[in-house]
């Protein structure tokens, strides 16, 4: 089958008795490479280099999981806990993941891959669009945490990045933005791990639109862990979250 009847793929190559990824042979990648670089490889079609190597693996380390009180955990668990799947509660999580939660890489790489296409010093760059922010009311995606006033793995991986030359246009452009709202916004807003995944994904090459899958690759191990918990540890239809409700609507009435 030929021509434009053919379903066309790079990423893998399967034949009796094969399998090639990105031209590989996966017994041979089972030999010699760890998750993290396949994982690498299936991305962006070439096995990571050493200094790749170490980055890619702090990134993929550094969102595993958040406690049990981010939406995706609670999706899952309370999907396990009403007597489902170990598959159907991951795929709860995963579906929880959207724009406010996990979506923040993505978000914040385009405004960073945007920008740093522009023309000038990151420092003017970064002041122009925390004040176009700050007048439009808008956020930026990937500062700023509900609890660390410095989340521990910003720090980590701006320092692995270092180490590794990763710390290119972007990264600097992140951090010249901290700096600016600290002097426009009146107010310190601390890059957090999204906003630091997002400049140093962006500083090795990534397409933004890969956002999402950084966060998603690193947290389905802690799904998988916390909903392997709920169903060995815990009741069935237990009470999970904020269950704090009040009710707000009509007062009570009839339909006579």
């Amino acid at each position: 089958m030929s021509g434009e009847n053919q379903w066309q793929t790079a990423i893998t190559e399967i034949a009796p008795n094969s399998i090639c990824v990105r031209g590989y042979d996966v017994a041979e990648l089972m030999d010699h490479t760890s998750f993290s670089d396949t994982i690498f490889l299936v991305l962006k079609g070439e096995l990571p280099d050493p200094r790749q190597s170490e980055m890619f693996r702090a990134i993929m380390v550094s969102s595993v999981d958040h406690g049990v009180t981010p939406p995706s955990v609670l999706a899952a668990r309370t999907v396990m806990s009403a007597g489902n799947s170990l598959n159907t509660a991951v795929a709860a999580g995963i579906m929880a993941i959207g724009d406010v939660h996990g979506g923040a890489i993505e978000q914040s790489a385009r405004i960073m891959q945007e920008t740093a296409k522009k023309e000038g010093d990151v420092s003017t760059l970064a002041q122009a669009l925390v004040a176009t922010m700050k007048e439009k009311n808008q956020r930026m995606p990937g500062y700023g945490h509900r609890l660390h006033t410095a989340d521990p793995r910003t720090a980590k991986l701006f320092a692995i990045a270092e180490k590794n030359q990763f710390s290119g246009r972007h990264t600097s452009l992140a951090q010249a933005i901290e700096k600016a709202f600290g002097e426009i916004g009146g107010k310190p807003l601390p890059i957090n791990v999204d906003g630091a995944i997002a400049a140093v994904t962006s500083d090795m090459g990534f397409d933004w639109r890969l956002g999402k899958a950084f966060f998603m690759l690193s947290r389905i191990s802690g799904l998988i862990a916390h909903v392997y918990e709920e169903k060995t540890t815990q009741k069935p239809m237990r009470k999970l979250g904020d269950t704090n409700a009040a009710y707000v609507g009509p007062p009570r009435r009839s339909i006579k």
